[in-house]
Formats: C-alpha cells, sequence, structure tokens
C-alpha cells in the first residue's frame, strides 16, 4: 500500500471521528476534488514544487532506473520537506497560534528519517503535535547483498546516518505522541522518548474490500503474488519453490504485478515446462486484483524486507491464507492461527522452506481454507480504517489531557479470538 493512500485512507477515516482540515501538497488538488472535497473549507493544497520538484527529478536520476533506489529518492524528497512545512505555517501558523486547533498531526511522510520543523513550533505554541505513524527503513537481511545491489539500494548501506541528522532530536522531543507503525522502527526511538511512543501498524483496509463468500475449493490449490515484479518481493523465490508442485499439477499461481523481473519470470516458466499452471496479469487496477485474488485460497509472498505489508492484509481480508516470510510488517500483521509464517534465512533455505509448506497445503487445502477464514476473520476485527480512526482518537485525547495514555492499540500477536 503506497505511503499517499495510507494517508489519504487514515485521513479520510479521521474524518468520520474528528473536525479535520488536511493539508496537502498541491500536487494531490485535483485527486481530493474529484473525491467531492471543498478547497480551502475540507482542505488546504501547499505548492512546495518550486522546490520538490527539482529535487524529486535529482532524485529519480540517480536512483538508476525505474523501481529502484527508493531509499535514494526518498532522500532527495526528504530535501524539500522542511520548505513544504515553512508554507504550512505561513498559511496555518497564527490559528495555531491563536489555538484554533486542538492537535496538529503529521500523517505523512511515513519515513522516521525525515524531521518536522512543525513539531517545535507546535510546542512554542501550546499545541499537541502528533507525528506518525511512522515505518520504514528495515534492515536487508543477512546473504541479501545482491537482491540490495539490483534494488539499487546504494544508501541503504548507510542510512542509520539520519539519526544524526539537524533536527531529528528536536522532532521528536517536541511531539506530543509518536505513532509507531513496527517494532523495529520503535526501536530506533531513542529511549527517553520511548515513552511517547504508541504501536500501531499503518496499514487498513477500506470496509468495501472484503470477501464475498469463497468459491468451492478447488484441486489443485490455487494461489497468488501480488507485488513489483523485483527482487526483494522474492517473485523468483516464488516460483523456483513452486515449480516441482506446478509440473505435477498440484498448484496453480496468479501472479499479478509488474517490474523490471517480469520478463525474465516469464521465460524461466516457459522453459521448466510450466506454463499452463501460471498466469502473468501484470499490472491491473484495484478493483481487478480483488477479482482474481478472490478466486484463490492462498496468498503466497515471499518477500524479505517489507515494511508494512498492505499486499498481505487485504488478501487476507479476501479470506486467504498468507504465506510469507516471518520478518519485518508481515510477521507482526500475521499470526499462528492467520497465516503460516516461514522463518527468515537464506534465499536457499527460504526456497526449501517454502516449498515445504506448499507442500502441505496441496496435501490438505482445506487447511489453507480454515487459515484464510481466520485471517478475513483478523483484519475485519483489528484492521479497518474506521477502526484505525477510532483508535488515534484516543491518542489525540491523550495528549489533550482527557484520558491516560492508551496502551499498544495493537499487541502484535493478538488474534481475533481474544
Amino acid at each position: 500500500m503506497s505511503v499517499p493512500l495510507v494517508g489519504w485512507s487514515l485521513c479520510k477515516a479521521l474524518r468520520q471521528v474528528a473536525d479535520v482540515h488536511i493539508v496537502t501538497q498541491v500536487r494531490n488538488r485535483d485527486a481530493f476534488l474529484r473525491a467531492g472535497l471543498l478547497e480551502n473549507v475540507d482542505f488546504t493544497a501547499i505548492d512546495s514544487e518550486a522546490v520538490a520538484r527539482p529535487l524529486w527529478k535529482i532524485g529519480s536520476l540517480l536512483r538508476m532506473g525505474e523501481g529502484k533506489g527508493w531509499t535514494t529518492l526518498q532522500a532527495f524528497a526528504a530535501l524539500s520537506y522542511p520548505y513544504f512545512e515553512h508554507l504550512v505555517w505561513q498559511s496555518f501558523g497564527k490559528d495555531i497560534k491563536a489555538g484554533r486547533y486542538d492537535v496538529v498531526h503529521r500523517v505523512t511522510p511515513l519515513s522516521p528519517t525525515i524531521p518536522s520543523p512543525l513539531a517545535r513550533r507546535c510546542a512554542r505554541a501550546g499545541t499537541p503535535f502528533v507525528l506518525g505513524p511512522l515505518n520504514g527503513g528495515v534492515p536487508w537481511p543477512k546473504g541479501f547483498d545482491s537482491e540490495r545491489r539490483r534494488e539499487r539500494e546504494v544508501l541503504s548501506y548507510v542510512r542509520s546516518l539520519y539519526k544524526l541528522a539537524p533536527g531529528r532530536s528536536s522532532t521528536l522531543a517536541n511531539s506530543a505522541a509518536i505513532i509507531v507503525g513496527s517494532r523495529h522502527t520503535e526501536s530506533e526511538i531513542p529511549l527517553r522518548f520511548r515513552e511517547k511512543c504508541i504501536y500501531l501498524p499503518e496499514n487498513a483496509i477500506d470496509t468495501n474490500w472484503a470477501s464475498s463468500p469463497k468459491p468451492p475449493l478447488s484441486v489443485p490449490l490455487r494461489g497468488c503474488f501480488i507485488g513489483r515484479m523485483v527482487p526483494y518481493k522474492g517473485p523468483d523465490i516464488l516460483l523456483e519453490a513452486a515449480m516441482p508442485l506446478l509440473l505435477a499439477g498440484r498448484l496453480r499461481l496468479d501472479m499479478i504485478g509488474d517490474g523490471p523481473l517480469l520478463s525474465g519470470l516469464k521465460n524461466l516458466v516457459i522453459r521448466n515446462g510450466a506454463s499452463d499452471a501460471v498466469t502473468f496479469h501484470g499490472w491491473m487496477a484495484h478493483a481487478d486484483v480483488r477479482t482474481v485474488a478472490s478466486q484463490c485460497t492462498l496468498f503466497a509472498f515471499p518477500s524479505i524486507r517489507e515494511f508494512g505489508g498492505g499486499a498481505v492484509m487485504e488478501a487476507m481480508a479476501l479470506g486467504l491464507a498468507p504465506l510469507i516470510v516471518d520478518y519485518a510488517g508481515p510477521g507482526e500483521i500475521v499470526t499462528d492461527e492467520t497465516g503460516i509464517k516461514v522463518p527468515i534465512g537464506t534465499r536457499r533455505e527460504i526456497v526449501e522452506r517454502f516449498r515445504s509448506e506448499l507442500e502441505r497445503l496441496a496435501e490438505n487445502p482445506d487447511l489453507a481454507s480454515t487459515i484464510g477464514l481466520n485471517a478475513r476473520d483478523r483484519v475485519r476485527s483489528h484492521f479497518t480504517w474506521d477502526r484505525k480512526a477510532r483508535q488515534i482518537l484516543q491518542v489525540y485525547d491523550w495528549v489533550l489531557g482527557r484520558s491516560t495514555k492508551p496502551d499498544d492499540l495493537l499487541p502484535a500477536m493478538q488474534h481475533a479470538t481474544d
């Protein structure tokens, strides 16, 4: 789930529980108008393009390929963010100092590497500043340096230097609450600020994104992969693990997504004679993804570096059993009752572990169906945008002194039947 979509979905949900005025970058203006929001009433569009556009272009050139070098692109985007907040303060500073807003909440950017000059200004004005959800920067697991290089993640080797960046300590010190989207992000917050942290994964689902009654179980087992066809998402790992089952007619796969690996993946399937068992759909509209995924029983997703796991959450909402690598975001969303978590390891170990689980599920498709129903219940109970908005409202009440600090709003290992 993209950062803009997280920001939009959360702000839209918050509008249902609070009087919210959204401040966004001007490039989002037309999308807000199409959604029926009134400019200068429901939202304000800030034009920071004079600085943002050239820095984005430089970052795009240095990322060395579409869909690669995400850390590099974000680093250059971050350089323009203080200017955006400067313009925000110019527009809203007087009203904030006058107490016309109870809370200022920076929802995006999600990256914990980007400081916020507004935090200090709001603190001086006596207006609580809420930061987050923050997430990102999950370390590359050992043994995947080749994948890191293929992703052009050069800056990821020195990413930890962001902790020395000017403004970081000030941002954390002047934030009344820090919402962390993962346990890794929480671990990067200095201990002296940890009491301000509240754990809440940033992703959720719209209540309209839900499963219709599941189709009857089919033989062979049908699974899907949804995501960009890039090295760290592991579509090649999945195909290698699944190949014996595909050739034996015990598994069918729908591969949904586009990216630089797509051509090679298609050739791999053709060379192995598995074309009848694998369908490559390429990029699909969101509604079409739902249509294809709803016909599956399994979501097989061997990504080795996933911050939030939005695709995992959406698959669970459709009643698919998630088969994932137990590392970072997906490992915090999925419980033992609602999915199958394969330990992180080398590429060879992940291939072998995925193959073993695929064998087990192909032998017992009823197990996948049961897990999928548990997964759907968990997401519906804990991961809707409406629920998340109500949880964040608890944070607002806390920073305003109306209630005590809420506990972690979603314990990582809680499951739907708790």
